[in-house]
């Protein structure tokens, strides 16, 4: 694993602030509702920009503005220097939601150098799908998505488990077909679709780290501009109900134990300072 320098770290961060700049120059430009979340709204907030630790970026659409945002990618995409992927355009590709990236960069997480896929420098792109309003409903069905987010891991999980019976059983798991995997998923997101009256909504394949296994959609549907690195981009508007659900007490600073920064075997960014 490479133990990422502070410069190494602030050129990664730089290349996800431009790949957020053309996502959100493709959501303003398309009319498509977009917001960031998770830790980069908290670094908006709490920091003004990124986690000085951390090494990701993210964004959620509701799912019918997420198949916008797909669409307008082929058209409006800036393909001299990004790329987008998701399940329905990258063979082996195996999670449920998508990746902007940028060409010309390489950022190989642990375990993954055998994915059959360019690996660029990428922000995470978030479809939100409605999830059951009863809660014993929802907690099944986080099991369903538990259970289907297992068989998409196999594909890594077979050589990253440091244990040997669970790489034996991720290798029984990545054995199901693909084609038979993304059409359950597909399945999986119908079914959401005729959830019309929903209030909760969550990613399908990413784990929800709570117990109510979802999130207020009306978080979603209103936002607000927000200043990210100097940049203004979209943010869920009543951010502090929605970083207090997810982080608790957002504002004080986690012990350094906790400060999460994903495995890292490859990584090549650009030179940001000599950047014209």
């Amino acid at each position: 694993m490479i133990q990422l320098d502070q410069t190494t770290l602030r050129n990664l961060q730089l290349t996800e602030l431009e790949l957020l700049q053309e996502a959100d120059r493709i959501c303003k430009k398309c009319g498509i509702r977009y917001n960031i979340i998770a830790g980069t709204l908290l670094g908006a907030v709490r920091n003004g920009g990124f986690i000085p630790w951390d090494d990701d970026a993210d964004i959620a659409l509701l799912r019918p503005e997420y198949e916008k945002f797909r669409e307008a990618c082929k058209t409006e995409l800036d393909t001299s220097r990004f790329y987008f992927q998701d399940h329905t355009n990258t063979p082996g590709y195996r999670w449920g939601y998508g990746k902007l990236r940028r060409k010309d960069t390489l950022f190989l997480r642990e375990h993954q150098e055998h994915m059959p896929y360019e690996q660029g420098v990428f922000i995470d792109v978030f479809p939100l799908d409605a999830v059951p309003e009863n809660k014993l409903l929802r907690t099944v069905h986080n099991f369903h998505c538990f259970c289907v987010r297992k068989i998409f891991w196999s594909a890594v999980g077979r050589k990253a488990d440091k244990s040997p019976a669970m790489r034996a059983w991720y290798s029984l798991l990545y054995r199901i077909p693909e084609k038979t995997v993304y059409g359950h998923y597909d399945r999986m997101i119908q079914a959401a679709a005729h959830r019309k009256n929903a209030t909760w909504v969550r990613i399908l394949t990413f784990p929800t780290p709570n117990k109510v296994y979802g999130y207020r959609k009306k978080w979603y549907e209103h936002s607000a501009p927000i200043q990210f690195e100097g940049v203004t981009f979209d943010g869920i508007r009543d951010y502090d109900a929605y970083l207090s659900f997810k982080f608790g007490n957002y504002m004080e600073l986690p012990p350094e134990a906790q400060r999460k920064v994903h495995p890292v075997s490859d990584i090549r960014v650009p030179d940001w300072a000599t950047v014209k």
